[in-house]
């Protein structure tokens, strides 16, 4: 259940602290060991593709090893900031380590696009010196890899509807079974028709789709780093409901942020010149922002219209 807390009123101010509770049908040690299979699955699954690509002298399979171990990275730093977040909050650290997990997706978009880079590197220099590529390893080896991804996407599919952090690992999963697919068609289509120059071609495509997936995630992590609005949250809508209750004349000093990838924290001043409303308004309203917005940390202060100008009123200021 929601919990409101009335702090102490001061100058004609009055402080108030509403926050909406989320329920979590999955304990951190659920999605510690899911993680854990996961991320094992991936690691194997890189060593075995970086190996029989040297092997198979495919580039395209180098490709594919580059984008699953980007993601076992990304599902290393998805499980640390997990195991962060349920840290208790301390008196340097007042949130917690909730905030990890956007440091971890902006830490995976980064690793991801380097080695993204030095893959199309090697695909352009083997697109004008074609090298012999085992096409029957290579059909084998990502078929290999549609079934561990699959694996990992299954595991991960059941804590994905709750968390956005795990929804991405998921994600992820699913767009790698399709590159290693992917993988598969350019290993058949050197097998039946010679054509070599198909390899340095398709680990191109997969350094696209890479960094097409992965420049959205470096700019999502980047404004959340920055405490823009979360996506999906339309802080126009929130004015207007915040302006919409009983009681408030006006509003300002509205600030929504990300305190993680989960988790949206607002404060707002509400300008109520009838006086404090009482516990049962704040409860409401906190109910009904987690409600509308997904916002479970609201912080409200109660302002009376004869309490004179606030110095935070103007929009500009901060």
């Amino acid at each position: 259940m929601p919990h409101d807390h009335a702090g102490h009123s001061h100058a004609g101010h009055s402080h108030a602290h509403a926050h909406a509770g989320d329920s979590h049908a999955h304990s951190p040690a659920d999605f510690g060991r899911t993680f854990a299979i996961a991320t094992s699955l991936n690691l194997a699954l890189v060593v075995i593709q970086v190996v029989y690509g040297i092997i198979a002298q495919s580039v395209a399979l180098l490709a594919d090893a580059g984008h699953n171990f980007g993601d076992a990275i990304g599902l290393v730093l998805a499980w640390g900031a997990h195991g962060l977040a349920a840290r208790t909050p301390s008196s340097t650290y007042t949130y917690g380590f909730r905030s990890a997990s956007i440091l971890a997706a902006l830490f995976n978009a980064v690793i991801l696009l380097v080695a993204t880079g030095a893959i199309a590197l090697e695909a352009v220099q083997r697109m004008f010196a074609p090298a012999e590529v085992a096409g029957v390893t290579v059909m084998v080896v990502a078929a290999i890899g549609i079934v561990i991804n699959g694996v990992s996407a299954f595991l991960l599919m059941a804590g994905s509807k709750g968390d956005l952090n795990v929804r991405g690992a998921f994600l992820h999963m699913v767009a790698d079974a399709a590159v290693s697919f992917g993988v598969v068609v350019a290993g058949a289509m050197i097998v039946l028709t010679g054509w070599f120059w198909v390899d340095p071609v398709v680990s191109l495509l997969i350094s696209a789709v890479i960094v097409w997936g992965t420049w959205a995630l470096l700019r999502d992590a980047i404004k959340l780093s920055l405490a823009a609005v979360p996506r999906g949250i339309d802080p126009f809508q929130v004015r207007l409901y915040l302006e919409s209750l009983p009681g408030v004349k006006a509003i300002h000093d509205l600030h929504i942020w990300a305190i993680s990838t989960t988790e949206t924290a607002l404060t707002c001043h509400l300008v109520m010149p009838g006086g404090h409303p009482g516990d049962a308004f704040l409860e409401a309203t906190s109910q009904e922002l987690h409600h509308r917005f997904k916002i479970g940390h609201p912080t409200l202060q109660i302002e009376l219209e004869d309490a004179g100008a606030c110095a935070l009123a103007p929009d500009h200021v901060v």
